[in-house]
């Protein structure tokens, strides 16, 4: 393994990814396990679905694969993307399509691709990543009822939406229905990403910079559980720092969500992703992003694909 070890690069780096032999079965595509292959059908893969699971990620800025600080992409006056100036923890030239190859050697399915600004490069290398990894990534990030299925074609199995099922700081009931009816309530994943006020948690929209009206709470997770497969939610408040996870928003996703639910944020460390398990009531998956040495941080990527592996074994036990 070559790979950078600077936590703050943000030099463009060109990394050699871990190289390590596959741990998913001899002959498992994509194909065989569908779009839907967090949730594996097969009676080999019946625990799957029950174990916590490591959810990669690939977020791209401007075209690049980058990791940021939460909270700090905000939209340019200008509307251009080369005028967004978010604070980042890491960028490299090497392609998207080359990360979601790593995920799909290694057979890591679920993870996200996530467009963080609004350009042709950036929507290209979301094409390319899905295509390299068809049916294994979901992608999120301006997604609309209109621009959803060219994405699915593409080869995501799952589109990631908020901001646009969102106005006025409530759900706008008819854009929900327009996305569902676009691309189906199985291939749907709400992001109900939320930063904290007084004691509850909030929905932030728009890049994170709008505050909603909307609680994360089991009333908010029942009623939308109905219109998608899956839920995810980012930490705002700790995501990209590696400050740990927020622990408090973990349990109560672990006890409120009655479908698949991942969290995003703060995570750094093996000891934080058996936290997550634990607060989560082995109920949550979680994201590790910044923290991973393939993004520039101090943990191996290799150990998190073992801790990820582990789980599946354990829940045969």
């Amino acid at each position: 393994i070559d790979i950078h070890h600077n936590e703050m690069a943000t030099a463009a780096t060109v990394l050699r990814l871990p190289a390590r032999v596959p741990t998913g079965r001899r002959g498992d595509s994509p194909a065989s396990r569908g779009s839907l292959a967090v949730r594996a059908a097969a009676s080999d893969d019946a625990a799957w679905s029950r174990a916590v699971q490591f959810r990669p990620c690939i977020d791209i800025h401007q075209g690049r694969v980058k990791q940021i600080v939460g909270g700090t992409l905000k939209d340019s006056a200008d509307g251009k993307a080369d005028s967004e100036t978010p604070e980042t923890n890491f960028e490299t030239e090497t392609s998207s399509a080359e990360f979601a190859k790593m995920y799909q050697r290694d057979g890591i399915f679920g993870g996200h691709v996530i467009m963080l600004s609004r350009d042709d490069g950036t929507t290209q290398a979301a094409m390319d990543a899905v295509s390299a990894f068809p049916g294994g990534l979901q992608v999120g990030g301006g997604v609309t009822a209109e621009t959803a299925m060219p994405l699915i074609d593409a080869g995501a199995s799952h589109v990631i939406v908020t901001s646009y099922v969102f106005r006025d700081g409530a759900v706008d009931q008819e854009r929900l229905d327009a996305i569902v009816k676009a691309v189906g309530k199985e291939r749907l994943v709400l992001d109900l990403s939320c930063r904290k006020k007084g004691d509850d948690y909030y929905v932030v929209t728009d890049r994170w910079q709008k505050w909603t009206d909307l609680k994360v709470d089991e009333a908010t997770m029942a009623m939308l559980a109905s219109h998608c497969d899956e839920f995810l939610v980012h930490g705002v408040d700790v995501e990209g720092m590696k400050l740990g996870i927020d622990d408090e928003l973990v349990r109560r996703l672990g006890r409120h969500s009655p479908i698949p639910v991942t969290y995003a944020g703060g995570a750094r460390s093996i000891a934080d992703l058996e936290l997550v398990r634990g607060a989560g009531d082995a109920k949550v998956d979680i994201t590790v992003g910044s923290a991973l040495d393939c993004f520039g941080g101090a943990l191996p990527y290799d150990e998190v694909v073992a801790w990820h592996n582990k789980q599946k074994e354990l829940v045969r036990v």
